[in-house]
């Protein structure tokens, strides 16, 4: 690998000696000729991506030295806004790379990625570290009343400066190298975690062969089973995976206990294993890690670091808010496991509910007591018709069209492409990625190829945004159908696709979903809002092979189900957010064994063993590689805020209210983080939200 790297590093110097100019061989370095400038993944190889970091490197390097040397005295235009354009070449290629490397990576990328880590804390660290620039953007701080800034220009300062207090600016020279080593040791223990979680889940396979096993299962999810042992040359057999998609309704439906078992037990030891691709070691690490780190800057804990920058402001915040729903969803989820117990008690099983017997026995309760399963659902959610009921719902609440387009270059064959527009003008491209693949990590998530802003000349900068889940895919002449939680998380991501599409903001730093983590999750949450109201789903719910629309007796078994099982839903979601803010509120950098404090932290808060929590430390990617450290508490507290912003359409009484959305889209999608969000939210509704609609959402109360 060294011997490589020279040899980048060498046609790197080659490449930055040419002008600009002139075309380059690697298509990363060059003007993008598509529909819309999409990048022509086509054209782009693994071998291109180290060669365009490093001259991305290398520009960004020589933009910050000119504002440093910069004779004229500091001022907002030549060193903040001067800043915040200095990286446009690296931020465009750190974003089709980072992108593709969580949605379809292979052996190549996943070595450069770990190549690169130290390469780019390194440079975020020459530039973050460098006191003179640091003394710049302090004196342009200091007098910020001078330069009659915009608010948008004034939260680029504040933000500017206070990152680089927060990275260190500002600390003695010996304490700035301890933070680039332990900055340096983070970003390679962050890769490895990922590569071994997405080693592990592939690494896993249920292979059953004998139909007898199968009792229970009904014919969609053998058909998936089968389809997903054929493209294993598993001709002839059943093949259940750890991605969700595949293990849930096994879960849900197998009457072999043994191998419900069995399957669960192999997703809850993720990274748990005690072989070659184990995490426990790495995320001790890491923990350690943030705290001296944390320490260093002077914040007691890497939960006060980080929560300094979020709504909630300090860990007890973020604490007492947990407190308040866990104590009033546990009770919920015991009398949940009782009920459940009864029902093996009464058959005379002869055990003790276990975790992988839950989703089992639930589903006969729910179907018991609302007459209504998924697979009676799922043929009224085919995956085309909940893209169309999601498009309906942003054209009628702001005036959105989405236009497939076939001539856009796509990074995978699965992909689907759409221009967006609005009374016949562009607005930005969606991609949309909805199956499981081995190139593909777990979860869902929403990202963009190319952010909007504007040019420093002005110009609008249109986003290039994409939809990632593991949705379940088609299987035999069925096409993929849902479960009304799979539409909720495509309406979920798509809530996060408008927030950027509809962004329109001037500076990079603060466009789209750059605000708080604890902000981050009301534009999609407030979506999933709509998934499953009458009036949209009359639109889109239809059966895939009459076209019948979805009945009113379902819709309403939906409606009175939408608060089942709610308890443990809670729980377990509420089990790993308490469990990520105790590793993050250690104020001393001690070495934990893992499986001993993830004991620990739920014995604390009296977690009943029928339940897990949703993430297990050692496959926790949201918290040890995905940025959500100190944050995972977020989807909950936003919670608060899109249980009543949606009361704001339902006390007009339509939840398509034109003036409420445009209302939304001007104070909260369209602002990005140019204003504080407690602010954008009060000019929004007017009041602060409160706890009770969150209960009242959750059926806690």
């Amino acid at each position: 690998m060294k011997n490589s790297l020279i040899l980048i590093l060498i046609s790197a110097v080659m490449i930055s000696s040419c002008e600009r100019t002139t075309k380059s061989d690697n298509p990363l370095l060059n003007k993008f000729k598509t529909p819309f400038e999409v990048p022509p993944f086509e054209k782009i190889r693994a071998e291109h991506f180290m060669p365009a970091y490093l001259k991305g490197f290398e520009e960004q390097m020589n933009n910050v030295n000119e504002i440093i040397n910069n004779q004229a005295e500091p001022a907002f235009d030549n060193t903040i806004r001067a800043l915040e354009y200095s990286a446009e070449l690296l931020t465009r290629v750190s974003r089709i790379f980072s992108s593709l490397n969580s949605a379809n990576t292979n052996d190549t990328l996943q070595a450069i990625n770990k190549e690169l880590a130290p390469l780019s804390a390194k440079h975020r660290d020459d530039i973050n570290l460098n006191e003179n620039l640091f003394n710049r953007i302090k004196s342009v701080y200091e007098n910020m009343d001078r330069f009659g800034l915009t608010g948008e220009e004034k939260m680029v300062l504040e933000n500017t400066y206070k990152n680089f207090v927060r990275s260190g600016a500002a600390l003695a020279p010996e304490d700035k190298e301890k933070l680039r080593r332990i900055n340096e040791e983070l970003s390679l223990l962050s890769v490895r975690f990922s590569e071994n979680l997405l080693a592990e889940t592939n690494d896993f396979k249920l292979i059953i062969d004998n139909r007898e096993d199968l009792s229970g299962l009904p014919e969609g999810v053998l058909a998936q089973a089968a389809t997903l042992a054929g493209s294993l040359n598993l001709e002839g057999k059943w093949v259940f995976s750890l991605q969700v998609p595949s293990m849930t309704p096994f879960l849900q439906y197998s009457d072999r206990r043994d191998l419900r078992e069995k399957l669960f037990t192999a997703y809850f030891m993720k990274g748990d294993n005690d072989n070659a691709r184990d995490n426990k070691e790495i995320i001790a690490r890491i923990a350690r890690l943030r705290v001296e780190r944390s320490r260093l800057l002077g914040y007691d804990s890497y939960a006060d670091f980080v929560l300094e920058r979020n709504m909630a402001k300090t860990p007890g915040k973020v604490f007492e808010f947990l407190g308040q729903v866990w104590e009033a969803a546990l009770p919920v989820a015991k009398a949940e496991a009782a009920a459940q117990q009864e029902i093996i008690d009464r058959v005379g099983a002869g055990f003790s509910l276990e975790p992988w017997d839950w989703w089992y026995y639930s589903e006969k309760i729910r179907k018991e007591k609302f007459d209504l399963d998924d697979e009676i659902t799922r043929p009224y959610f085919a995956i085309d018709n909940v893209i169309s009921g999601m498009f309906y719902v942003a054209n009628q609440l702001y005036g959105l069209e989405f236009r497939k387009r076939y001539d856009i270059p796509k990074y995978h064959p699965d992909v689907l492409t759409y221009e967006v527009t609005r009374n016949k003008k562009h607005v930005g491209i969606l991609m949309l990625d909805n199956f499981p693949r081995a190139s593909k990590r777990g979860g869902a998530w929403c990202g963009a190829y190319r952010g909007q802003s504007r040019n420093i000349k002005g110009k609008m900068i249109h986003p290039v945004v994409t939809m990632v889940t593991n949705s379940t895919p088609p299987s035999g002449d069925k096409p993929a159908l849902l479960t009304a939680y799979d539409a909720e998380t495509l309406f979920h991501e798509f809530g996060h696709a408008l927030h950027q599409l509809l962004s329109n903001s001037t500076y990079p730093g603060v466009s789209g979903t750059s605000v708080p983590r604890d902000f981050v999750e009301l534009p999609s949450q407030i979506m999933e809002h709509w998934v499953l109201e009458p009036e949209v789903l009359k639109v889109y719910a239809r059966h895939y092979q009459t076209k019948e629309v979805i009945p009113a007796e379902i819709v309403e078994k939906l409606d009175r189900s939408s608060k089942f099982n709610m308890g443990f839903i809670t729980v377990e979601y509420l089990a790993a957010a308490l469990l990520d803010m105790e590793y993050h509120s250690l104020e001393e950098p001690v070495d934990i064994n893992i499986r001993d404090f993830e004991t620990e932290a739920m014995n604390k808060y009296g977690l009943i063993p029928e339940i897990k929590p949703r993430y297990r430390s050692t496959y926790f990617n949201h918290i040890w590689s995905s940025g959500y450290a100190a944050g995972y508490y977020s989807y909950i507290w936003c919670e608060i805020l899109d249980s009543d912003a949606f009361q704001a359409f339902r006390e007009t009484g339509d939840i398509f209210n034109r003036e409420v959305a445009a209302r939304f889209e001007k104070e909260i999608l369209s602002r990005g983080g140019t204003a504080d969000p407690l602010e954008m939210y009060i000019a929004f509704r007017g009041k602060e939200p409160g706890i009770d609609a969150l209960l009242k959402n959750r059926g806690l109360k």
